[in-house]
């Protein structure tokens, strides 16, 4: 089991689908690049390292609008995802690097593999079908992408011969401005999965979840990181990270009424729907999402102090929620920095005020918890 982190960062989330007070209703906010700044620098003054720029099919494309991002912000860094079988690596590469040196050094890299066999299809990934494969052309992907961009930075004449890529004299220009590159964060439950992460990842990401499973896949994490170097000898370290919902107020009563209403306009034939969409995927972390929706229904949601996965069911991803109070949510969020996790991916509906409540109510307690323990924030 993986020792307390020593830094942990936080980010927020640019909603470019849209945005709201309400989940399962036609949205109060259109998505627009005026939007995505306002948020972006709340974001930026609330304290947050970072920002993820979401890759699903109803959302703007994340390489413009981090780049928007970037521009319009001066220390926030975009988390942007490069979708392997959607791009060639060394085009993503590229890109990556182009995108650091514009920012100064603040591109992060998402790595998204699978999704909704629908959005998949609709984006003409022939291996919509095939989970394990999928993962196996990831590996290749990052193994070029990498190899591109060098481990000194320079990305020179790279060569590679793989089942799904060939590259000959690869090169990536300009070479990242982080050296050796762009951290690249990466997320998968499965056993595929979370091999190609130790074996290739910076953070690990995981959806919120009670604490006793997050443990429980980061010693899985582990154990790959063991097996890797026990069978080739190469020795690696991750970092963890959850992506996680907030509803933080001054009182209890105040921050679970808010929770709720974020249901409050959801039809019931609505929420069946959503159920049977979400049982379709064939993502493990998904299927596991709705497995604690599931066995929850009885506890209001209810998953563990101050966690909640009432919004499961409505939105896919990382739908579980701190709720609480600043002083409850801090400890919970404490409680997972002593489990290993060290970078923390939070939003609110809607993102706007949620960045402004968070950072005036809860980021100030958090990091000072965080300094008392000598654990170093980024930002």
């Amino acid at each position: 089991m993986s020792t307390a982190a020593q830094s942990v960062e936080f980010g927020w989330f640019i909603p470019t689908n849209g945005d709201g007070r309400y989940i399962g209703t036609l949205l109060e906010r259109k998505p627009s690049q005026e939007y995505f700044v306002q948020v972006a620098q709340a974001a930026e003054k609330a304290g947050y390292e970072f920002t993820l720029i979401p890759a699903g099919g109803d959302c703007w494309d994340g390489w413009i609008v981090g780049s928007w991002v970037a521009a319009h912000t001066t220390k926030l860094k975009p988390l942007i995802a490069m979708r392997p079988g959607l791009i060639s690596p060394v085009l993503a590469a590229r890109m990556a690097s182009t995108l650091d040196q514009m920012s100064g050094g603040r591109a992060l890299i998402n790595v998204v593999t699978g999704h909704y066999p629908q959005d998949l299809k609709a984006t003409g990934d022939p291996l919509h079908g095939s989970h394990d494969e999928r993962y196996e052309r990831t590996k290749e992907f990052l193994d070029v992408v990498k190899g591109v961009w060098g481990e000194d930075g320079s990305g020179e004449g790279f060569d590679y011969e793989g089942k799904h890529y060939s590259v000959e004299g690869g090169v990536s220009k300009p070479a990242p401005v982080q050296n050796p590159h762009p951290p690249l964060y990466f997320g998968g439950s499965s056993v595929s999965g979370k091999k190609v992460a130790a074996e290739s990842a910076d953070v690990y990401l995981m959806w919120a979840e009670p604490l006793e499973w997050i443990q429980g896949q980061i010693a899985e994490m582990e154990q790959h990181l063991a097996e890797l170097k026990d069978n080739t000898g190469v020795e690696r370290t991750l970092r963890y990270g959850i992506r996680a919902q907030l509803v933080v107020r001054e009182t209890e009563e105040e921050a679970w009424a808010a929770a709720w209403n974020i249901l409050s306009k959801v039809e019931p034939d609505q929420l069946k729907n959503q159920e049977k969409l979400h049982a379709k995927t064939d993502a493990t972390n998904q299927k596991r999402q709705m497995d604690l929706y599931e066995q929850s229904k009885e506890q209001d949601y209810i998953i563990g102090p101050n966690l909640w996965s009432g919004l499961s069911a409505v939105r896919g991803g990382g739908a579980v929620a701190f709720v609480g109070t600043p002083e409850q949510v801090s400890d919970r969020l404490l409680e997972f920095v002593d489990a290993g996790v060290s970078s923390f991916i939070l939003s609110g509906y809607p993102h706007l005020e949620e960045a402004e409540i968070s950072g005036r109510l809860l980021m100030p307690l958090v990091k000072k918890k965080l300094a008392d323990r000598s654990i170093t924030v980024s930002v």
